[in-house]
């Protein structure tokens, strides 16, 4: 399951820096969190960092996003595996 941060979101900023796949950043208005990379910090944590930290409790799971447990290994196996493979940044 993605998660996904509602309208409620007051812009605190405390939600990008703890995301370990990079998943949320800023939208047009709010926060959001891309799907693609959102693994609800399964491979990293125990609960989602962001989910944590949020003070106004605005990021929910997407109904639109329901992944089981081992979808969401995959999806972070897969991440890891890409950046693992791409090459170190210019100095």
């Amino acid at each position: 399951m993605a998660l996904m941060i509602t309208d409620e979101c007051i812009n605190c900023d405390v939600c990008e820096p703890e995301c370990p796949n990079q998943a949320i950043s800023l939208g047009p208005e709010i926060y959001q969190i891309d799907p693609n990379r959102c693994t609800e910090c399964v491979g990293h944590f125990e609960e989602p960092q962001c989910v944590q930290v949020c003070p106004v409790a605005c990021i929910p799971v997407d109904p639109a996003r329901i992944e089981s447990r081992e979808t969401l290994w995959e999806k972070y196996r897969r991440l890891t595996a890409a950046a693992q493979e791409a090459p170190p940044p210019p100095p």
